[in-house]
């Protein structure tokens, strides 16, 4: 648009992903230089504080994770790079910014924290964060328009401090006085779109919202971005839902995709997008949202040396959207705690063979589409004879192609006391709901395992279980093996006793002979 694709001066390209911590060998690149800049402390609701890390010298590899801040959401990462030339050396620098959306106003505290980069340690000292209300925004006259009541100078007059042109008047008289240019006012057909993937959905289900700017491909030279950067964090503030949970997607530099509208080519601007989980029935309403553009007039005769291109203002308007949310059918009796989503299992173990006393780790994966945060890992139904620990879990989202996926990884540690067949689908079961198909599942496990070996005690079960534990095992390592008495507390106590008894007879002692003196 208008020679301009992104609202950005600069090249932005999309941030990497949030790796793991690199690790304490890894060495830091030769020439990195690398530094955490904080945002402004004060500033008001409707706009992000950010968190940068300023990288040149070395290409961005690992770095660890943003810190969370109570009181505020993280609202994705932009990433910009920009190189600078200067004496033949060209250096390019990296920032990497996290943006963060308060909840409410009053004053936050962020904790210092610190950030590696590849495998460099970069410290904060943290801050204090003021959010305050959202000022009131001030009625303002387009470029050019002058103030109603500003006094007209006197005719004839020049304006204070400029002396007038000398040959001013020759020329009109020679050339005749310029002619102002006759500024037409193109139509165009663009138009600004807030488009939810669906029309209904059951509570819990997934609901993408795209935010999209469409212009017909002639527009192009009519329309361009105007201060698209302040203009987005209102118009988000508008479209978020206060009954659904939220999952944003990185923004990234702004590139329109061919579509058709009404069997009419249009170029669409992904301003935006998001999906939403409905945590109740209450409808998600997606008001009006207005996003101003500049839109040039054009001059019916250029004049020669200009582009015949004149700025001016337009305001486009969505029209408000509504996503109806159903209850969840009746579940089965006795079905408990269910997860809503479309959701596969998939199951390993350690080993091979099975043998009573001995630890057996169980890894349940449950992956797929849904709000893999609200899936609460199953609790073990473990028969007489078999002890179950955990689960430890962690969960891998990948945000790709308007769709959250992913996988919640859930560990459990077994160890069964009793030989005979173990039945993991009778010990583990996963409730869902399949948004897909309006139907309950139970996501259950296929392995039949075969425990070998002699019954043991339940203490010699959990013993072997303990040992195998790494904080467990380096505990029992420094753990002294020498016996202790069981009367030592009554010894102790004995002991006390005995000193407060010599020491209230030194201090009788003393008393009695202080009173003897003169």
């Amino acid at each position: 648009m208008a020679g301009a694709v992104a609202p950005e001066a600069r090249a932005q390209v999309p941030a990497p992903p949030a790796g793991t911590p690199p690790p304490a060998a890894s060495a830091v690149p030769a020439g990195q230089q690398a530094a955490v800049e904080l945002g402004r402390s004060t500033f008001p609701i409707n706009e992000y504080f950010t968190i940068a890390i300023r990288l040149s010298g070395a290409p961005l590899g690992k770095y660890s994770a943003f810190p969370d801040i109570e009181g505020f959401k993280k609202s994705g990462k932009t990433s910009t790079t920009t190189t600078r030339t200067s004496q033949g050396r060209s250096t390019v620098e990296l920032v990497l910014t996290q943006r963060y959306a308060a909840f409410a106003e009053g004053d936050f505290t962020l904790k210092p924290f610190s950030i590696t980069v590849n495998g460099q340690v970069l410290r904060s000292a943290g801050a204090v964060l003021h959010v305050v209300a959202q000022p009131a925004a001030p009625a303002t006259a387009p470029p050019g328009a002058a103030a109603p009541n500003a006094p007209s100078p006197a005719a004839g007059a020049p304006p204070a401090g400029k002396q007038p042109l000398q040959g001013i008047g020759l020329l009109d008289q020679l050339l005749g006085k310029p002619k102002p240019q006759e500024l037409i006012e193109q139509p165009d057909q663009a138009f600004l779109a807030v488009e939810p993937n669906k029309a209904a959905a059951w509570v819990g289900e997934p609901v993408h919202v795209g935010l999209y700017l469409y212009l017909a491909p002639t527009d192009q030279g009519l329309l361009d971005f105007h201060r698209f950067a302040e203009q987005l964090p209102a118009l988000l503030r508008q479209l978020r839902q206060p009954g659904a949970w939220e999952e944003t997607f990185d923004e990234t530099n702004i590139r329109p995709d061919s579509v058709r509208v009404g069997g009419k080519p249009f170029l669409r601007y992904q301003l935006h997008e998001a999906v939403y989980y409905p945590l109740g029935t209450r409808p998600l309403n997606f008001p009006a949202v207005a996003l101003q553009m500049i839109k040039y007039r054009v001059a019916k005769r250029p004049l020669p040396g200009t582009d015949g291109r004149v700025v001016g203002y337009k305001t486009y308007v969505s029209r408000p959207r509504t996503v109806q949310v159903k209850a969840l059918p009746a579940p089965p009796a006795g079905l408990g705690l269910v997860a809503v989503g479309h959701y596969t299992l998939r199951e390993g173990l350690d080993r091979t063979k099975y043998q009573t006393g001995q630890t057996i780790t169980y890894t349940l994966v449950v992956e797929g589409e849904g709000n893999l945060t609200a899936l609460t890992p199953p609790v073990a139904r473990a028969p007489a004879g078999v002890e179950v620990f955990g689960p430890e879990t962690r969960q891998e989202v990948t945000r790709a192609d308007g769709r959250v996926t992913g996988r919640k990884i859930m560990r459990y540690r077994l160890v069964p006391s009793q030989p005979g067949p173990l039945n993991l689908g009778n010990l583990l079961a996963v409730p869902t709901f399949d948004f897909a198909t309006g139907k309950y599942q139970t996501l259950r496990s296929e392995l039949a395992l075969q425990v070998t070996g002699p019954a043991v005690a339940p203490q010699q079960a959990v013993t072997a279980f303990v040992r195998t534990d790494a904080f467990y095992q380096q505990q029992l390592g420094k753990a002294s093996s020498n016996l202790q008495a069981l009367d030592t507390p009554r010894q102790v106590r004995r002991y006390a006793n005995f000193v407060l008894a010599v020491l209230l007879a030194v201090a009788a002692f003393g008393w009695f002979t202080a009173r003897e003196r003169p």
